[in-house]
């Protein structure tokens, strides 16, 4: 982000207030915000380690996504479907595409603008998916000058969309992990593994090692060099 009185400053003029803009080589991935809702330390390892690991659930997930990646649009029912669109937030700090943007006439005159955002499985117990949906709804917002009250969350296990109402907590939400994601990127360290339940659901489980902080450094090699000679007997 363009430091307060540097040359090159963006800004935009709020009332008496000004709020400072990221330049286009600032924005980080939209996508990135799933992870560092789920863990900081799963988004620092993918997107400043560039650590990565396959997993069944993430294929099935690639999979789904690979329908709706490519750009295209066409009608459905009055309503314009456009896929893969590009999206961006100076203010945020993001970039990245909207699976699916719908855009319908209202009969008050008005055009609504609704993103769709295509999950495997099931709705989760957090709310990751939603902060993602989110953010792509306040890029379009920017983008375009409109408010998008609401967007939708299609999760094909169950087949069926959720919609979620994008409240002022929500809103708020996605704006602090927005800038927490810039604060990581800039300080380019990856925070200490903090071990709990949901690194079972983590793909990169075996890269991060979470139970390895839990003990003594004697202790993790002596376990360590037992399994390798175990392994090759």
């Amino acid at each position: 982000m363009v430091a307060p009185g540097s040359r090159g400053q963006l800004g935009e003029h709020v009332g008496a207030r000004v709020h400072f803009m990221f330049t286009e080589d600032d924005l980080l991935p939209l996508s990135g915000l799933q992870h560092l809702a789920f863990c900081e330390r799963q988004w620092a390892l993918i997107h400043l380690e560039q650590q990565w690991a396959e997993s069944r659930l993430t294929a099935e997930g690639r999979e789904l996504h690979g329908r709706t990646d490519e750009p295209g649009e066409h009608w459905e029912e009055g309503v314009l479907v456009l896929r893969a669109v590009p999206i961006r937030s100076l203010r945020l700090g993001l970039s990245g595409k909207a699976d699916v943007v719908e855009v319908r006439d209202l009969p008050n005159g008005a055009r609504e603008f609704r993103p769709v955002e295509y999950k495997r499985g099931r709705p989760k117990p957090d709310r990751c998916d939603e902060v993602q949906l989110c953010a792509q709804a306040l890029c379009l917002e920017e983008m375009l000058g409109v408010t998008v009250a609401s967007a939708d969350l299609f999760y094909a296990q169950p087949r069926r969309r959720l919609t979620v109402i994008l409240d002022a907590a929500l809103r708020a939400e996605t704006e602090r992990l927005a800038a927490r994601m810039q604060q990581l990127f800039r300080e380019r360290a990856a925070p200490a593994a903090v071990p709990s339940e949901k690194c079972r659901a983590c793909s990169l489980e075996g890269l991060c090692l979470p139970g390895a902080g839990r003990r003594r450094a004697s202790r993790y090699l002596q376990s360590a060099v037992s399994e390798a000679l175990h392994s090759a007997e």
